[in-house]
C-alpha cells in the first residue's frame, strides 16, 4: 500500500510556519496517530519532542508532550540559555535541545512530570547587574 497520505503536505506546512514562526528557537513537529504516518526520528533514533514555550516578564515556561516514559527517567540540563532533555521509556527515547529566547536563572528551574506532559519553569535571570564603585 502506497505511504501517500493526503495530509502529509499540510501537516509539513504547518510544522515549517510554526518554525518560522518562533525563529528557529524550537523545532516543531506534528504527530501522527496509529495507522498514520510515523513520526520522524531524529539522532539515533530519537522522537522529536513536541513543545510549546511561553514567555511572560518574570518566567519561561517550557511544555514538553513526552509520554510513554517514567518520571525517573527524564533527564533536563540547562546552562542558562539551552535546556537539554532526554528521556527513555520502555518503547521510545526523546532527546530535544531548546535554544530559549530569555537567558534564565538555572538554579531557579523547577519541574513537574504528569500524564506524559512535562513543564519546566524558570525565572528570567536579570539582565542588568549593577557595579559598586
Amino acid at each position: 500500500m502506497p505511504d501517500d497520505d493526503p495530509f502529509d503536505e499540510f501537516f509539513d506546512e504547518i510544522e515549517r510556519m510554526m518554525n518560522e514562526m518562533f525563529g528557529g528557537n524550537a523545532e516543531f513537529h506534528l504527530e501522527r496517530g496509529p495507522g498514520e504516518s510515523p513520526g520522524r526520528a531524529g539522532p539515533e533514533g530519537a522522537r522529536d519532542v513536541h513543545l510549546d514555550v511561553h514567555e511572560t516578564e518574570e518566567q519561561l515556561r517550557v511544555v514538553a508532550d513526552i509520554p510513554g516514559v517514567d518520571k525517573n527517567d527524564i533527564e533536563l540540563k540547562c546552562d542558562g540559555t539551552t535546556l537539554t532533555l532526554d528521556a527513555t521509556g520502555s518503547s521510545r527515547r526523546y532527546s530535544e535541545r531548546i535554544d530559549l529566547p530569555a537567558t534564565v536563572d538555572e538554579h531557579s528551574a523547577s519541574a513537574t512530570y504528569n500524564n506524559g506532559v512535562l513543564e519546566v519553569v524558570f525565572e528570567r535571570a536579570d539582565d542588568s547587574t549593577s557595579i559598586d564603585l
